[in-house]
């Protein structure tokens, strides 16, 4: 591939200094922990470098046109999101969800390798050298190589490492009339045909174990199955039984009380960003919604949330 002739090409760097670079990449990054979505525990993150950010963005911007992406994939791609992900599955009485364990940290630079061996593109001991250097972090006892959460590079990353993966599990749900999708580390099966999802996580167990030599692994606590009796969510959409995209119950009510806050006044400038982003999310999952809020508070008062600096 020849990869340090690019990044030569396109930073004007010498190759000695890019190697002297890539050399310490993997100790640049800045680590802290945030809470997750759910309130259980905390997430790692590690931020790279704003230098080490500028070669993961040149390196993507080439792999990007050498490595495929699957259509199923939804995460991370232009023009497709939690929205296009939930629309896969509307029409669908029948759903299961599953997640992966420690889905970015998982992913060793061996994996990436094996991914180009399978696309037939061929790696010297240098590109080998600087994939690993300047897109994989080291764990704190500089003992293991893996994709960290915080770079700008490890989105694509993660969906071209399980392109293969993503061909033969959708082929499998195809055959069965089921629809298959995947949102990062979140993979989600559909079907209209009841007990038909039941044997689907040993399954891609197995093509996880042949495709990915078994480093990215199910987690069985998380895995769901559902139905129209239940709420049915994917990637934070809830289905409703028409088929129909919704915000969900609790979700509406909340914008609700803080619109009508907003309106008399009671929201500071963080409660204010939170509204605004709520608001923006609305109209992109249920306009509908938006639209009884216009009505309930008065168009003024939504444009005003929208609006607001907050500066």
């Amino acid at each position: 591939m020849n990869l340090i002739k690019i990044l030569e090409e396109k930073t004007l760097i010498p190759q000695y200094e890019l190697i002297k670079f890539a050399s310490t990449a993997p100790h640049r990054y800045k680590e802290f922990d945030i809470p997750k979505r759910n309130g259980k525990g905390v997430r790692h993150i590690a931020q790279p470098s704003k230098e080490l950010k500028f070669f993961q963005r040149i390196i993507v911007s080439h792999l990007s046109k050498i490595l495929p992406v699957h259509k199923k994939a939804t995460a991370y791609k232009a023009q497709v999101g939690i929205k296009e992900n939930a629309l896969i599955h509307r029409a669908k009485t029948f759903i299961l969800k599953v997640d992966f364990e420690n889905f970015f940290p998982s992913i060793k630079p061996i994996v990436l390798f094996s991914i180009f061996n399978k696309h037939n593109i061929i790696l010297d001991e240098t590109d080998e050298f600087l994939l690993e250097k300047l897109l994989f972090k080291k764990d704190k006892k500089n003992r293991h190589s893996y994709l960290s959460i915080g770079s700008p590079s490890s989105p694509f990353i993660s969906n071209c490492i399980m392109y293969f993966f993503d061909v033969e599990a959708d082929k499998i749900c195809e055959n069965r009339g089921i629809k298959y999708s995947r949102y990062a580390d979140d993979i989600t099966l559909s079907t209209n045909k009841k007990n038909n999802l039941f044997d689907l996580p040993d399954l891609l167990g197995e093509i996880l174990k042949k495709e990915l030599i078994g480093l990215i692994k199910i987690n069985k606590e998380k895995t769901v199955f559902s139905s129209k009796r239940h709420n049915r969510h994917i990637t934070g959409v809830t289905l409703s039984n028409n088929g129909e995209l919704s915000l969900g119950r609790n979700r509406k009510r909340l914008i609700s009380s803080m619109v009508h806050r907003f309106s008399l006044g009671q929201l500071d400038g963080m409660q204010t960003s939170k509204l605004q982003g709520l608001i923006s999310f609305s109209y992109y999952i249920e306009p509908s919604f938006l639209d009884r809020l216009k009505l309930k508070y008065g168009l003024n008062i939504i444009e005003k949330i929208r609006n607001a600096n907050l500066l």
